[in-house]
């Protein structure tokens, strides 16, 4: 598929609504510029984005998911960001760079659709959901809804007030690779009592890559006064959407080192803003900040740099345009996941539907062992998977990213045959 790219003059346009925009001027960005400045060809313009990253290409990449690369842009901010605060970092940090962190709120909050009053900057998807799960008061025998798919901290998070609270968790199972993405919706109704409080969904499911309809389960959610957190961790800035979009969410937590490619411990909470009042922070703030999205943030002494090294992950997701990223993501996992699906030996626990996924897929060879299979993968042919062992399945997570080339796909897809084949080596 192919996109108008944009121009110099538009590029730069959009470099000046970001924070950091000292950094226009750093090299890699001008050249960034530049490259835009002439329409190519689709594959040129990806060639282009590739060499935008320093990952060496000693091994395949395909488990982007747990934590991405970040292009060279957003690693020399931050590597800019950390000198600067050497020089009096007591005077540097505090008074010259942290206050840039508003400009930083200001952009995600554009992102994802929201008032900038809404947003906290955390360090990451776990610690923002945390901060929604562990913050909300809730009575003995109150019961939280999620499914067994779920992001196993998440799920722990509230096992852990069972034990200490005796509030319930109750969990429901999520069909594979559904036809229609209405039996999610279904399974999660069905496992609605009036003790339910809480709905905890993940917008991406981690271990498969499945799209939730997160809209349709606000909606029955809220017509029962439960309200709804979203784990975002696979899906901001993966594939274009905006709050609205999700319907009336009460709190969204991400991680920005996955696909925004952001630095490693950069995150993002969103809480809408009649919800911030009666959350409890996750480290103690004082009461004139009870209606401040800022009280989320109170960890004590951290870097500034990563924080505001995220502007430059924003120049980079909007240079390439969100529309046009999804696009390339999903060329990338149809590319293998079709090619693969040709075996019989092989299955696909993640729908082809563009509406249900996009760059994650969960393939599984039937009869190989994805432990093994991962190993073998690594130790003999230096591609790095994830392997997943579910109680309802199990296979290989495959996540390639924009960086991604079409030979390091085939060379995946030519070893996964093989083994489907001939079955692993002795």
């Amino acid at each position: 598929m192919n996109y108008l790219l944009p121009t110099r003059r538009a590029f730069l346009a959009t470099t000046g609504t970001v924070v950091g925009l000292a950094a226009a001027t750093v090299p890699s960005i001008a050249a960034l510029a530049k490259e835009l400045e002439h329409p190519r060809t689709d594959e040129d313009f990806w060639a282009f984005i590739q060499q935008s990253f320093s990952s060496g290409r000693g091994i395949v990449n395909l488990n982007n998911g747990g934590v991405s690369p970040s292009p060279k842009i957003v690693t020399e901010a931050l590597t800019r960001y950390i000198w600067q605060q050497e020089d009096t970092t007591a005077y540097t940090m505090w008074q010259i760079l942290e206050p840039q962190s508003e400009r930083i709120r200001t952009e995600l909050a554009a992102l994802f659709g929201c008032d900038r009053e809404e947003i906290a900057i955390t360090r990451n998807a776990s610690e923002s959901l945390e901060i929604a799960l562990l913050g909300l008061d809730l009575k003995s025998g109150d019961e939280v809804l999620s499914s067994t798919q779920d992001y196993g901290r998440m799920l722990t998070t509230l096992r852990q007030r069972e034990q200490r609270q005796g509030i319930v968790l109750k969990t429901v199972k999520l069909p594979l690779a559904p036809k229609d993405p209405s039996a999610i919706t279904r399974a999660f109704e069905a496992g609605i009592t009036p003790k339910t409080r809480v709905i905890l969904c993940s917008h991406v499911v981690n271990i498969t890559g499945q799209i939730v309809p997160v809209r349709a389960i606000c909606e029955l959610a809220h017509a029962r006064g439960i309200e709804v957190i979203v784990d975002g961790a696979h899906s901001f800035a993966h594939f274009p959407f905006t709050r609205d979009e999700l319907g009336c969410v009460d709190y969204f937590g991400t991680s920005l080192h996955k696909w925004l490619f952001a630095p490693k411990g950069a995150g993002m909470l969103y809480v809408r803003r009649d919800r911030i009042e009666r959350l409890w922070p996750l480290m103690a703030a004082d009461k004139t900040q009870k209606t401040d999205i800022r009280k989320f943030e109170e960890i004590g002494t951290h870097s500034a740099a990563p924080r505001l090294a995220i502007g430059e992950a924003i120049l980079f997701h909007r240079a390439i345009g969100a529309e046009r990223k999804a696009a390339r993501l999903r060329t990338l996992a149809r590319y293998w996941e079709t090619r693969l699906l040709k075996n019989p030996r092989v299955r696909l626990h993640t729908p082809l539907d563009d509406a249900q996924s996009c760059a994650i897929g969960t393939v599984e060879i039937e009869g190989i062992e994805p432990g093994p299979l991962a190993q073998h993968l690594f130790d003999k042919h230096r591609i790095f998977v994830t392997p997943i062992v579910h109680e309802e399945f199990k296979g290989l997570r495959i996540t390639p990213s924009v960086y991604t080339t079409f030979e390091e796909l085939d060379r995946f897809a030519e070893v996964m045959e093989t083994i489907a084949q001939r079955g692993l080596p002795a």
